[in-house]
């Protein structure tokens, strides 16, 4: 005997499958949900503003990007008078002054503040080139963050950078 109209038991198969088709979602998004990275992964690797306004001339402030030590260095124009007057060839790492800061805003340095001998933290000012010191090993960057002296097999490194505007950087 079959019947056209739905039985009780035709009801409770499609409201036992919709059932579990509701528990399979609520039991596949927090599987899906753990697979994401977690807040402080994401915060670690996102980029940072930095405000350039409260930095004096002739001030290098370290901030923290990646878990990198980054300075940014407000020169003044005899430090960069000084940087330009290089002669670049004479440097274990040839490079100008103009390409290792954005243009139009010569006076902002921004470097990884990571010596390239062994990953020791340069101290500012410091050093016969008025630029950073490596109290480690004794390598010596001048004021465009170039090696002059020392162990150092190259100039200290840049980070990706932007300025946003001519008193605000974006690193990263």
């Amino acid at each position: 005997m079959s019947s056209a109209e739905p039985t009780r038991r035709d009801f409770l198969y499609i409201s036992t499958a919709a059932l579990a088709a509701v528990a399979t979602v609520a039991a596949v998004i927090p599987l899906i949900d753990q697979m994401n990275p977690d807040a402080s992964t994401i915060a670690a690797g996102a980029p940072i503003e930095v405000d350039l306004t409260p930095i004096a001339e002739g001030q290098v402030i370290k901030v923290f990007w990646r878990g990198k030590p980054i300075f940014i260095s407000h020169r003044t124009k005899k430090e960069i008078e000084e940087a330009r007057d290089v002669n670049v060839a004479s440097l274990p790492d040839p490079q100008a002054d103009q390409a290792r800061v954005k243009p139009g805003h010569d006076q902002w340095l921004v470097l990884i503040g990571i010596c390239t001998h062994l990953g020791c933290i340069p101290l500012a000012h410091q050093g016969d080139f008025d630029g950073w010191f490596c109290p480690c090993h004794g390598s010596q960057y001048d004021s465009s963050g170039r090696v002059r002296r020392g162990p150092a097999p190259a100039n200290l490194a840049l980070p990706p950078y932007t300025f946003l505007s001519d008193s605000k950087i974006q690193i990263g």
